[in-house]
């Protein structure tokens, strides 16, 4: 996995030459709303894409993590499918009502199933390399839904050049990440990891709660503010130093928002000594988001190295499919 997440602004550079070189159809359908339809990786790589762009996309969008669609999806709805294995069960469940809707389609998958059905229908299909573990390739479902919203004129291009700014930046602050990441892992080994951050980082830090799930096979959680301030912030009064907090922040928060953030610190100092807070660096909000990302990812390794566990195997996630591959 360390090889993996070092790979990382290399894949961000791949993700940008896939998108260039994709060939896609245009459609002749007015597009009113879209929906983004994943499992793990595929569906936060939809939410986090969304999150960066949502100040221009100029429809709703909706992050669909089920078998089943919204009823209100119909032939002016955009369904992008996104699978890395192109075998979600979930995912392609959910595709059979994207086309009993007469739907617009655009399919993001290494293969697999959906990649057959996407050549065999006609459907806009970018393909992903293979991968030994999906968790890995994040950058790549990002960028190609970035891809996407421009290609159906959602969103301008301005996106590419803000990707290749943050591939340069990152690579410059690779040691300090990589440093930062390790100091953060000693605090967090034996703690329940709680991250927060204002609502704009959403994605970003329900993808760093992921990394530490199957990376370093440990529990935590992650909540937003301002609505983490409505509800969670009182369950503070039962607050343990077994819990140890990260505060993610960035150049983009609602001014209110960054206020709470201070605010809500201060209560939880209260309650627990294990408090890291860090301060994304880069020149766009794609930059930043990317940069907490990648810090995310080197925490959850460094994590698993202190746990002594494969930060690779899931076979938990094994025994599942493979039960439910009975029924």
């Amino acid at each position: 996995m360390k090889t993996l997440v070092s790979q990382f602004t290399n894949q961000l550079s791949d993700a940008l030459k896939i998108g260039h070189s994709a060939v896609l159809n245009q459609s002749k359908k007015e597009i009113k709303n879209i929906v983004i339809t994943g499992l793990g990786g595929s569906g936060i790589g939809g939410k986090i894409a969304t999150q960066l762009r949502s100040k221009q996309l100029r429809v709703p969008v909706v992050i669909n993590n089920d078998y089943t669609l919204p009823q209100f999806v119909s032939e002016n709805s955009l369904i992008i499918v996104s699978s890395f294995s192109g075998n979600t069960e979930e995912t392609l469940e959910a595709l059979t009502t994207a086309q009993a809707k007469n739907a617009e389609i655009a399919c993001i998958t290494s293969g697999g199933k959906l990649a057959d059905i996407a050549n065999e229908m006609g459907y806009n299909l970018i393909v992903l390399p293979d991968a030994f573990s999906p968790r890995a390739m994040l950058t790549y479902s990002v960028v190609q839904q970035l891809f996407l919203f421009h290609h159906y004129g959602l969103i301008d291009d301005s996106f590419i050049k803000e990707v290749e700014n943050t591939v340069e930046m990152l690579n410059a602050e690779e040691d300090q990440i990589k440093d930062l990441a390790h100091q953060a892992s000693l605090t967090l080994h034996t703690r329940t990891t709680i991250a927060y951050a204002e609502s704009s980082l959403e994605g970003v830090i329900t993808r760093f709660r992921q990394q530490i799930n199957e990376n370093a096979k440990c529990l935590g959680w992650e909540h937003v503010i301002p609505e983490m301030n409505h509800n969670e912030l009182v369950g503070w009064a039962g607050g343990k130093e077994e819990y140890a907090v990260v505060f993610f922040r960035s150049d983009y928060e609602h001014p209110r928002s960054a206020v709470r953030m201070d605010i809500t610190k201060e209560i939880v100092q209260k309650h627990t000594k294990s408090i890291l807070e860090f301060k994304a660096k880069g020149e766009s909000f794609i930059a930043q988001s990317f940069y907490h990302i990648l810090l995310g990812d080197w925490i959850s390794v460094y994590l698993a190295e202190l746990y002594k566990v494969d930060a690779v195997e899931v076979k938990v996630i094994d025994y599942l499919k493979a039960e439910l591959a009975k029924i």
